[in-house]
């Protein structure tokens, strides 16, 4: 049942990000060093993102474990190196938490 929730999140995620005017790139990117939910382009800047479904309220330090923070920077630096034409873009990591009412709120750059 979770699984589901965390896919249907990531869904709207897409949607959301979409309807902003983000370009999705890759949905569910992985790759031996990692992996990341959502990676998308806005303008010169590609953003990778990690979605969570959340029942409660918590916050992005109590959900993203070091660990995981790790695995998703190396997931951004491969895909980055597999692709030559972001090699001049910005790029940036962000956080959206998909809560109980299926609305998504956004964190920019929860990541430095």
């Amino acid at each position: 049942m979770r699984y589901k929730f965390g896919i249907l999140a990531e869904k709207i995620a897409i949607i959301f990000l979409t309807i902003k005017g983000y370009k999705i790139l890759e949905w569910r990117y992985k790759t031996h060093g990692g992996e990341v939910d959502i990676i998308a382009q806005k303008s010169h800047e590609i953003i990778f993102i990690e979605v969570k479904a959340r029942k409660t309220k918590l916050l992005i330090e109590e959900v993203l474990r070091p660990q995981q923070i790790k695995r998703i920077k190396r997931a951004a630096e491969i895909f980055i190196a597999k692709n030559p034409r972001f090699h001049d873009c910005l790029w940036r990591f962000d956080f959206i938490e998909v809560g109980r009412f299926f609305i998504p709120k956004h964190h920019k750059n929860f990541i430095s």
